[in-house]
């Protein structure tokens, strides 16, 4: 038995690392108790931990032994607070702290990494975030470069930009883990002016900081610049991975780009980048975006792994380039293959709808997804009913859906109805549809252009010089200007004008 007593011991080392079994784990457990060392704390506070870190399934049993201890170790009480950070129970975490301060132990880095973990999963009590944070400044810990980076990180999730920035601004020397941790968090909540002085200022920069600054700009609309930096990246001899391509194929989709898109897909089958599920999603979404939609079917059937995101968008794309019906066929073979269909599913289905003027059969779809797949509809939902009815002539009935809407109504339901109402000449609600997204987006140069064309169309001067003059009040200027890129070159030159 001093055997037993030596293994466990051994920090680097556990018994419970050989069990495979709960079954196993009872039987050391017992051998525990029968040789009198459940009193040793050291040795108890071990065999829960190993338990915990080994056998996170068995995660109960290991809480019922320190239940049970008189005095466990701050590792052990640590390793709960590890597990509990990753499982699908993250408050948990917090009773571990707890019961840290209980026994007057003093928290250490290896505590906070793991809470703040924790926190950034229950980012929506944000005075949780908050206390903790005053905990790591109780103890000292803020210099701590893992506790920074998890700070950092639990700051973004919550979405509180500016403290996030006074936050790294008072660090006095950020390292690496922390400045990269910086950049994806600005990049992520569309800040990239400040993700892109981090990043430039950066010493060293690993592939996720630059993957970072990448998708920030595609993520904020600056698709451009995104490509500029990869392209930079490239010259660099960096190694570009799945990542990277995913970001520089939704840019060409933003942009309509279809050589760039083109020419990115060759540079993926040379590279021999694997095309997993969110790359090939990608490659579908680009080709259907740029118009080429027989090369992204050609894509998605020679995808060997699928998921309803994948569908999804190769249904969307067939909607998207005029085939309804395809669209249609294929939601059914998704439903065929036992797909469960979701939010994004069903906007592609009913943008089929709207093809093929199918009012009925998209109402009918509209009504499965909250009724068969307990789905609540979306914004985009309510856009495409409305797109459908006004496509339909049915103009009443689109209006009476707008009001019938759980929320006020937004662009994209007013945008569809002006369009349908100027397809089928109906001034009246062409004007109301028009003046309401003018209400909505105040500073919105097209919703104002919009309302004029129609006062223009039926020769109201008067009211065209009034948007004008509104214009002009509310100090909103018509945005000019062009992006483009020239692909005279192997992946072209990026040039604005």
């Amino acid at each position: 038995m001093q055997a037993l007593k030596n293994f466990l011991k051994n920090p680097t080392i556990s018994i419970v690392e050989t069990c495979k079994t709960l079954k196993e784990i009872n039987q050391i457990h017992t051998q525990l108790l029968v040789k009198g060392f459940a009193n040793d704390p050291e040795l108890v506070s071990k065999f829960a931990a190993s338990i915990a870190l080994k056998h996170s399934h068995n995660i109960h049993y290991s809480v019922k032994i320190l239940d049970q201890c008189e005095n466990p170790s701050l590792f052990a009480l640590n390793s709960l607070i590890r597990v509990y950070s990753k499982s699908s129970n993250p408050e948990k975490s917090l009773h571990f702290y707890k019961k840290i301060l209980h026994f007057n132990k003093s928290p250490d880095n290896y505590t906070f990494t793991f809470l703040i973990k924790s926190c950034v999963r229950l980012a929506f009590v944000k005075d949780l975030g908050l206390a903790v944070h005053g905990s790591v400044l109780k103890y000292g810990l803020d210099n701590d470069p893992h506790v920074q980076s998890g700070l950092v990180n639990l700051y973004a999730e919550m979405g509180l930009l500016r403290e996030l920035k006074d936050f790294f601004e008072d660090i006095n020397k950020a390292d690496l883990i922390t400045q990269t941790a910086m950049v994806v968090a600005c990049a992520r909540l569309g800040d990239t002016d400040f993700a892109r002085q981090v990043f430039d200022e950066m010493p060293e920069r690993d592939v996720v900081a630059w993957n970072a600054m990448i998708a920030g700009y595609v993520k904020a609309g600056e698709s451009l610049e995104g490509l500029q930096l990869f392209f930079e990246m490239e010259r660099l001899g960096l190694k570009v991975n799945e990542v990277s391509m995913v970001s520089v194929l939704s840019a060409c989709s933003q942009l309509s780009d279809l050589n760039t898109g083109r020419d990115a897909h060759r540079y993926i089958e040379e590279e021999r980048l694997r095309i997993d599920l969110t790359l090939g999603s990608a490659l579908v979404h680009m080709y259907a975006k740029c118009g080429d939609i027989d090369m992204a079917m050609d894509v998605f059937w020679g995808m060997k792994e699928k998921n309803v995101y994948t569908w999804s968008c190769a249904m969307g794309g067939l909607a998207m380039n005029g085939n309804g019906e395809k669209c249609l066929e294929l939601y059914k073979l998704m439903l065929q293959e036992g797909i469960q269909p979701n939010e994004v599913t069903f906007t592609s289905v009913l943008k089929g709808c709207c093809v093929l003027g199918l009012v009925e059969e998209g109402l009918k779809h509209f009504q499965s997804m909250i009724k068969e797949y307990g789905i609540e509809p979306q914004v985009e939902h309510y856009g495409c009913m409305v797109d459908l009815y006004g496509q339909s002539g049915r103009l009443d009935d689109a209006l009476k859906f707008i009001y019938s809407m759980p929320f006020p109504a937004h662009m994209e339901a007013w945008g569809a109805l002006l369009n349908a109402s100027k397809v089928h000449n109906n001034v009246e609600l062409a004007e109301l549809a028009s003046s309401k997204m003018v209400e909505l987006e105040t500073k919105n140069d097209g919703a104002y252009v919009q309302l004029s064309n129609v006062y223009a169309d039926i020769n109201k001067w008067d009211s065209v010089d009034g948007v004008r003059h509104t214009m002009k009040s509310q100090r909103v200027a018509k945005v000019p200007g062009v992006s483009t890129i020239d692909n005279n070159s192997n992946w072209g030159n990026i040039v604005t004008g």
